[in-house]
């Protein structure tokens, strides 16, 4: 435990301290959501902070261990770190704040509230200084070897995939706009220059989420993308855990190669709901298209997967050191 706990003091500390405000705001909105009868768009004005606190904490924390691997680029990747924990605490505090108030944070085109003028340019603002954080960051991870080869294959996939998804809402906001008049949590008319649903700039939600039922949303590959680092680091630490009674898993390569195709799988669903999305389909009612690149998807993962570990396990089942069994010329 105290080795764990030294290791732990060791991780990016502004990172950290993010991660553990936002821990706090993800505890504080889920009181906020029973307690609190407000609603925006048909759901509690805590359930975007709650969100926001749940996916930058768990983002921060990743990058607060992925910084302690840096052996090139410490330096850069360390203030890097800093800047992405400042403007994402100040990012999720303006949104945090106009929840507060029962009003709306992003999108929000009121010219009268003077709340909402001064903190739409840190809403706007702080989501290109993350995105631009988040690309140098990748970059110098991508310079770099950080571990064994199956932990670099899931870092570096992992920062492609979340950097796509920081990239997918930036590009949306820029590309369309739906300007329209909604009603907030205070029964007040505010003007709305974009919406979250594609088709329906607002939708109905789902449950917790607000993944929109009767349109595309682009929260969907943006959650999937952002959170697919997660995701392949969980495996990549299955797999080295499971090598220990499994003798053709603690061969390296094998086990980079079955991140690989876990990171070919995960890539290739990201693609499947960003298309859906732009479609207009939400994620819930996938047409036969859909359902059709799905099953392409889960077949190639599943092909690439058994021929890896058909490989592995002839090779460990061969004595060490004996000859390639015979094959014929014909």
């Amino acid at each position: 435990m105290t080795s764990l706990l030294t290791h732990v003091r060791a991780w990016h500390r502004p990172l950290v301290v993010c991660a553990a405000l936002m821990l706090g705001l993800v505890l504080v909105s889920g009181v906020g959501t029973v307690v609190d009868g407000r609603m925006l768009l048909d759901e509690s004005v805590w359930v975007k902070p709650l969100k926001f606190g749940f996916g930058f904490g768990l983002y921060a924390v990743t990058l607060a261990w992925l910084l302690t691997k840096l052996t090139r680029g410490r330096r850069l990747g360390r203030w890097l770190g800093t800047v992405f924990a400042v403007a994402a605490t100040l990012e999720v505090g303006a949104i945090t704040a106009q929840a507060a108030r029962g009003t709306f944070s992003h999108f929000n085109a009121d010219q009268t509230d003077p709340v909402t003028l001064a903190l739409v340019p840190l809403l706007t603002f702080g989501v290109m200084v993350i995105v631009i954080a988040q690309l140098i960051l990748a970059i110098v991870v991508l310079i770099q070897r950080t571990g064994g080869a199956a932990l670099n294959r899931a870092i570096r996939s992992g920062l492609a995939l979340a950097t796509f998804g920081m990239v997918v809402p930036v590009f949306w906001m820029v590309t369309e706009i739906h300007s329209r008049t909604v009603t907030d949590a205070n029964g007040h008319s505010v003007q709305m220059y974009q919406g979250h649903g594609i088709g329906d700039p607002d939708g109905h939600g789902m449950p917790l989420t607000n993944w929109s039922v009767t349109g595309g949303d682009f929260r969907v590959p943006h959650f999937f993308a952002l959170h697919g680092i997660q995701v392949l680091l969980l495996i990549a630490a299955v797999l080295a855990a499971l090598a220990a009674e499994r003798v053709w898993l603690r061969d390296e390569k094998v086990r980079a190669r079955l991140v690989g195709s876990a990171a070919l799988g995960y890539t290739g669903l990201v693609a499947v709901v960003t298309w859906q999305a732009w479609r207009g389909q939400s994620l819930i009612h996938p047409d036969a298209a859909t359902l059709l690149a799905l099953v392409a998807v889960l077949l190639l993962t599943a092909v690439t997967t058994a021929r890896v570990i058909a490989t592995a396990r002839r090779a460990t089942a061969r004595p060490a050191g004996s000859p390639e069994p015979f094959r014929s010329a014909r």
